[in-house]
């Protein structure tokens, strides 16, 4: 069941990527579901994925604490 948590938080973070508040907030979600090797490789999608789409840049103060 873990990697298809996974996969389900990177389709929803994908498909709500046009709003950075939502983006945000669909990020806090995932992260409390998440186990933590899984928001390991969660991190590093986000930084290729926002590379692509500077505007959620700020939204990495999530992960980054």
């Amino acid at each position: 069941m873990p990697r298809p948590m996974f996969s389900y938080t990177k389709k929803i973070l994908e498909s709500v990527s046009f709003d950075p508040k939502l983006f945000s907030k669909e990020l806090e979600k995932a992260i409390k579901v998440l186990l933590p090797y899984e928001i390991e490789q969660l991190i590093d999608w986000l930084h290729g994925f926002v590379t692509e789409k500077p505007e959620l840049k700020d939204c990495l103060i999530y992960v980054e604490q």
